[in-house]
């Protein structure tokens, strides 16, 4: 073992223990995996639950502890992807090796985590914060989930969700996924929009809660995330886990969500890019 493997793996056994998830709902909760979130769908203690994305890299114990904490030793029926950039299938393959469980993704993202294809690089000239002009640097090349992945079916329905329905909500990526249950309206955005401005690392680190459009740096399609945002903006949601940033719920979710679809120009797109795409 090389001296990063070691301290990554010195880093993360420190943090066992410490990795608990926070409850949303009755059967939704999340786990921060440093920058992103993975989303739990199922009541605690239940046997029939859910993962939604898998962070980043190296955080697969942590995940697994949190999620004994909530369900015991009972293994997830699937794990679903949102997208595949690599802060939200970092440690996928080590999970789904553990507890031996399919992946389902969007049949447009199948290409970029089956190593087919790379994403486009990060952009720096975007957000003006530390997170975009390190973008460049973040992977764009994922691990190889050929052995799990499954592309999600054409008609919405989501395996082992019966309550739930994906909407294809491309412009962050080309098959970006969001996640919906039409009982009470509660949306599982991904990246579509997000809580927090991700392009600053300082906003980031304080979680300052606001709905903002998908992150800058890793979109490359600001005409479809537009589109995408004024979708999920229709819904009309009652409560929203995103891929970055906390959770919001009513009145303020319904607000800022709505100004963000109507003034997405403005308030998303980055000046300097002229047209939307």
């Amino acid at each position: 073992m090389d001296q990063m493997e070691h301290e990554d793996q010195s880093n993360e056994e420190y943090h066992m223990g410490h990795a608990e998830a926070e409850q949303v709902l009755d059967d939704i909760a999340f786990y921060r995996t440093l920058i992103v979130n993975v989303v739990f769908i199922g009541k605690e203690g239940a046997d029939d639950w859910v993962l939604i994305d898998c962070g980043i890299g190296h955080y697969s114990k942590r995940i697994m502890e949190a999620a004994e904490k909530r369900y015991g030793r009972a293994k997830p029926k699937a794990i679903i992807l949102t997208h595949g950039h690599f802060d939200h299938v970092g440690s996928a393959k080590q999970l789904a090796d553990e507890w031996k469980v399919p992946i389902y993704i969007h049949p447009m993202e199948m290409d970029y985590v089956t190593g087919k294809r790379d994403y486009p690089v990060g952009d720096a000239t975007v957000g003006g914060g530390l997170f975009s002009l390190l973008s460049p640097f973040f992977p764009t090349h994922q691990a190889d989930l050929s052995k799990y992945i499954h592309p999600l079916p054409n008609d919405g329905t989501i395996p082992f969700l019966e309550d739930w329905r994906f909407i294809h909500t491309p412009g962050h990526t080309p098959g970006h996924i969001a996640l919906f249950r039409d009982k009470d309206k509660t949306l599982i955005a991904g990246d579509a929009f997000i809580t927090v401005k991700q392009e600053s690392s300082m906003a980031v680190f304080i979680q300052h809660q606001h709905v903002h459009g998908p992150p800058a740096y890793f979109t490359h399609n600001w005409e479809e995330a537009e589109k995408s945002v004024k979708e999920l903006a229709s819904l009309q949601p009652v409560v929203a886990v995103t891929g970055h940033g906390l959770p919001m719920e009513g009145e303020i979710l319904s607000k800022q969500l709505n100004e963000l679809a109507t003034n997405f120009k403005e308030l998303a797109v980055p000046k300097h890019k002229g047209k939307l795409h």
